[in-house]
């Protein structure tokens, strides 16, 4: 950057010596002095009286200061009001910048003597780059500013460091900024919940207050009624004591009921809804039981008028190679009877508990249909056959269960599919997860 984004004010030591009214323009022995001193802070360029705000004091700084010069709330305004006066202060002069000033002089004084060892413009920037390093950037800043070392070059280097430094805090507290929208949208939430409470703890604070002026009213009515003696005046009290707390007796009483009343309304709609879900697995379970059970009957109890009825129910597997891994060894032997009967082949593996887990998993990849049931079957078979049949592009689908009906069941919706030896068979109505 050749030129800077400002151009700096003309400090005292670069300014034309001020003439006497009657004309001597010769320095005073104070001018003379003013060439080795620190910049005033209404000496700077305007330019950079936003930076130096903004960086080195803070709002609540500000906030305690800047209401003493302008006319400005200091409770209500905005901080970007409150920055707005302070620069513009600053840039006016007077006591407002003398002020500020010396505030930030007090604040930073340690800073200030730090630096004031620089005596060439290449030992400030050393001094403010070190301070950089360290993070130590407010105090720098102030004290660099106003340095008497300070020229053009190093008033420049350091405000454009500052900027791009700006720039990358700001794209640093995004995140921290999506967070604050959240934890505001949490807090008004947490108001509203509190508005509500409180407007319930009003309501019943009123009722109380209506009954304690009521029984206010009735004291002063009685304070009226002098002609009745002191002994029925303090029956009266008494009595209508006694009646507010047999009102705040009983809002508690009714209070205590209705917050018992919606805990258990509470219990009953969860019990409602966990007897609902149940209901409809139980109901689901029941379409795939009688499904199973219709075909099993098909299957297995075929009427005299109807003697192809089983051969249709297990149509499917003719000339059909199936691999049964799992299930109990009485069902087993059933289903290889059901289906070589059928014209098919079935291929039972117990999934490694008597036979090797070697055959089975030579026996899937020649497989048209890859059947387990996940009732009967250990979890290291199940993914084995899986991982087995997908690298074999062969179908494998589970079953309910290990019962003949399930694997009917299956079969006979596979009948209806006009396909080749390896298309998909149709997804089992058995649910691995909810049954």
């Amino acid at each position: 950057m050749q030129t800077p984004p400002f151009q700096l004010a003309r400090t005292a030591a670069h300014a034309q010596p001020a003439r006497h009214p009657d004309g001597c323009c010769q320095p005073t022995e104070a001018d003379l002095r003013t060439g080795n001193r620190r910049a005033r802070l209404h000496e700077l360029d305007p330019h950079l009286h936003c930076s130096i705000i903004g960086t080195c004091l803070s709002t609540g700084e500000l906030r305690k200061l800047v209401p003493k010069f302008a006319d400005i709330d200091r409770y209500h305004a905005s901080d970007l009001e409150i920055h707005h006066t302070a620069v513009e202060l600053a840039i006016a002069g007077g006591a407002a910048a003398k002020a500020l000033h010396k505030a930030l002089d007090d604040r930073y004084s340690g800073a200030i003597r730090r630096f004031d060892a620089a005596r060439t413009p290449d030992a400030l920037l050393a001094l403010w780059n070190d301070a950089l390093k360290a993070s130590d950037v407010p105090p720098a800043y102030w004290a660099v500013m106003t340095h008497s070392q300070a020229n053009i070059e190093v008033r420049q280097s350091a405000f454009g460091e500052l900027h791009m430094l700006s720039h990358l805090v700001g794209a640093a507290n995004r995140a921290d900024i999506r967070r604050l929208v959240a934890l505001e949208k949490e807090n008004n939430e947490l108001k509203d919940k509190i508005e509500r409470q409180q407007a319930r703890l009003l309501e019943l604070s009123g009722e109380r207050d209506a009954s304690a002026r009521q029984l206010h009213e009735q004291s002063l009515q009685l304070d009226r009624k002098a002609e009745r003696s002191a002994s029925e005046l303090e029956a009266d009290v008494q009595r209508l004591a006694e009646k507010v707390e047999e009102g705040e007796r009983r809002l508690a009483l009714h209070t205590s009921r209705r917050e018992a009343a919606e805990q258990r309304a509470q219990q009953e709609e969860d019990r409602a809804r966990d007897l609902q879900n149940k209901l409809g697995e139980v109901q689901a379970l029941l379409k795939v039981v009688q499904a199973e059970c219709a075909e099993l009957e098909r299957a297995t109890f075929a009427s005299e008028d109807q003697p192809d009825a089983r051969r249709r129910a297990l149509d499917w597997v003719s000339g059909r190679r199936i691999v049964y891994v799992g299930g109990r060894p009485n069902s087993n032997a059933m289903l290889r009877s059901l289906v070589e009967s059928a014209g098919g082949e079935l291929i039972v593996h117990d999934g490694g508990i008597e036979d090797r887990k070697g055959l089975l998993a030579a026996a899937l990849p020649n497989a048209d249909l890859v059947l387990f049931p996940v009732d009967c079957i250990d979890h290291d078979s199940m993914s084995m056959l899986k991982r087995v049949c997908e690298r074999h592009d062969v179908n494998y689908a589970p079953l309910r269960t290990a019962s003949v009906a399930s694997f009917i069941e299956f079969i006979a919706r596979l009948a209806p599919i006009q396909s080749d030896a390896r298309s998909t068979p149709p997804p089992s109505a058995f649910c691995l997860r909810h049954g």
